[in-house]
């Protein structure tokens, strides 16, 4: 397991009976987590004094509980990035950060290579992988169908000090975007892909993963150029295993260019325990 271990903002202090306790800079937070189904004893006494907590409802959805003072919003940050924090509808915070762990391997490759690479980044959510890209040196197109998480996304490049740099933002459909961009024959050197479960694009369409997900990679993958770097293809759904994204990848991308796939799930570590949180499964295919 690949472990995001270096954000000093962020730490999943506990994890018990299907709750993650969490610091996200100074705010304490418990969230529900579906796989957390052990009912470990909570000897962290943040438990009981916790800014706020998200009760799921049994007709679906859920709500914040609130018990202490909490700010509409808050920065915390990740080695040069800010990232703008709001507790918002289903649990969510704007920032996974355990995604640390796939911004470090790009931006790896970014500043290494002898060349300004282009990168595109497919339902790319709030920016932080997108921001990741910018401060390492690459250009990047960003692409959400959400107007309000591209404007997100724009908030965290301004307080990060990126809003001047090579950035397209862009509010679409990421399948009717990338079939434009093959049509104009533009071309990237590096792709991130973060696709939901499930969504809806701007004007309706309805996106289900693994309806969708094989069809959209083979056409993502015409995107990359002849000296392609990476393609990056990260999942929270249970039925998309490491091994499944591994095949797709290595099915679809290394025939033409290479290369060569890995595959692992990404984690959190718990503070109390010393142990790690599975949280999602990522795929990797890199230039060798």
């Amino acid at each position: 397991m690949r472990v995001a271990d270096r954000f000093k903002d962020y730490e999943l202090l506990d994890t018990s009976g299907g709750e993650r306790l969490e610091r996200w800079g100074d705010i304490i937070l418990i969230r529900p987590d579906p796989q957390i189904i052990w009912n470990t004893e909570k000897k962290d006494k943040r438990w009981y004094t916790a800014h706020a907590r998200y009760i799921r409802s049994q007709k679906g959805g859920g709500r914040w509980e609130v018990y202490k003072n909490l700010p509409d919003r808050w920065n915390i940050k990740y080695d040069n990035l800010s990232f703008n924090v709001r507790t918002m509808g289903f649990k969510h915070t704007g920032v996974f950060p355990e995604q640390a762990v796939n911004w470090d391997f790009a931006t790896d490759i970014i500043r290494n290579s002898d060349r300004e690479l282009s990168v595109i980044n497919l339902f790319g959510y709030t920016g932080c992988a997108t921001l990741a890209c910018l401060d390492a040196g690459a250009r990047v197109c960003h692409v959400d169908a959400s107007k309000g998480m591209v404007q997100w996304a724009r908030d965290n490049a301004q307080e990060s000090g990126l809003a001047d740099k090579p950035v397209r933002w862009l509010v679409d459909d990421c399948i009717k975007f990338v079939k434009r961009e093959l049509r104009r024959g533009n071309k990237y050197d590096g792709i991130i892909m973060d696709p939901p479960s499930y969504g809806r694009g701007p004007g309706g369409e309805v996106w289900k993963l693994e309806e969708e997900i094989y069809s959209f990679i083979e056409l993502s993958a015409q995107l990359l150029s002849d000296d392609a770097k990476f393609f990056i293809l990260n999942s929270y759904t249970a039925g998309l295993s490491p091994s499944v994204m591994h095949y797709i990848l290595s099915s679809v991308i290394v025939p033409k260019f290479g290369g060569r796939v890995t595959c692992d799930e990404i984690g959190l570590p718990v503070t109390s325990t010393g142990l790690v949180l599975p949280c999602g499964s990522t795929a990797i295919w890199q230039k060798d």
